[in-house]
């Protein structure tokens, strides 16, 4: 059985934020922590439950969160203002619930899809040693070509952003439709009200570029244990760009998965069986991380318990 809760936690510039928690029962030691980070105009509670109950049944305690301007939290629907702030939130709150007494020593796992890669991926740039590693799914490090507008289009819309940054005026196809495989995860997406609909803003669409820009750049700092999933048919991120991740990062433990034939959302766009294959992936990769290092704390708590002094 899994405990689910909801809560709501202020950031620094007074924006009352979601936050929600999966946890296996309560009898189960979670095996380690898992912190998601949801897609850009998507949410957790109910767009990202799918996978987080997958998790925690697997014995992982799993937490998410809303970014501002998204979901259930506060602030203009669909506006990311700065990205680094965006960023300072979730590296705020996630890394408050590692701090609790419950949680030291558990190992601390991100997993972000599309803009949530790319958060994920500037959560390690902000403090490199703090997570144990990442689950990277179709990861925002470049925006695929088919949904960007024309160089002289984002030139001009770059000049406007000074002045009209909130409107809906960014030129793009229907994310919707090209995202998610399933038809009917299609219509419970475009029911969900919690999820943004309708053209980019303006800022925000500059905000996510510039982001996607600069990880392009600097994919070789990712040092981390990651594993990076990506559909060979996705039209939304650029899965050259996740192999291209996975061939220069620094990491010494990497993995990258391309699956035929699957889509953007690989984590509950796709059908039934190709879920149950990107899932086996992923939690194969978890287990096989957390129980290793269980493993190695239990031994050094065995060593110092027996007066042993612990390697260095």
């Amino acid at each position: 059985m899994v405990t689910y809760k909801e809560d709501y936690v202020s950031n620094s510039r007074g924006i009352q934020l979601f936050t929600c928690s999966w946890k296996p029962e309560e009898q189960q030691e979670p095996k380690a922590l898992i912190f998601l980070c949801h897609g850009y105009a998507m949410e957790s509670s109910i767009t990202m439950s799918s996978t987080a109950m997958r998790l925690a049944n697997a014995g992982f305690a799993v937490y998410g969160m809303d970014y501002e301007g998204h979901g259930k939290s506060g602030g203009l629907n669909g506006y990311v203002k700065k990205f680094d702030d965006l960023v300072h939130d979730v590296y705020s709150h996630y890394s408050s619930i590692c701090e609790r007494e419950e949680n030291k020593g558990k190992m601390r796992f991100l997993m972000g899809e599309s803009m949530g890669g790319a958060v994920v991926l500037l959560l390690e740039r902000k403090k490199p040693d703090f997570w144990n590693g990442a689950v990277l799914v179709a990861p925002m490090c470049k925006l695929a070509e088919d949904i960007k507008p024309h160089p002289m289009v984002i030139s001009f819309l770059t000049k406007l952003t000074r002045f009209i940054p909130t409107w809906k005026i960014v030129p793009s196809n229907d994310i919707i439709d090209v995202a998610f495989k399933e038809s009917h995860i299609r219509k419970q997406v475009r029911d969900n009200e919690y999820c943004y609909k309708g053209r980019p803003r303006l800022k925000t669409a500059h905000q996510l570029l510039l982001v996607s820009l600069d990880l392009e750049k600097n994919l070789d700092q990712v040092s981390m244990p990651f594993i990076v999933l990506h559909g060979e048919d996705d039209k939304v991120t650029d899965k050259n760009v996740s192999k291209l991740l996975y061939e220069v990062a620094s990491s010494s433990d990497k993995t990258f998965k391309l699956y035929p034939n699957m889509w953007h959302g690989l984590l509950y766009g796709e059908s039934p069986e190709n879920l149950e294959i990107v899932f086996s992936d992923i939690i194969s990769w978890l287990n096989d991380r957390a129980s290793v290092t269980n493993q190695r704390l239990e031994t050094e708590l065995k060593q110092m318990d027996d007066g042993i002094p612990m390697q260095k």
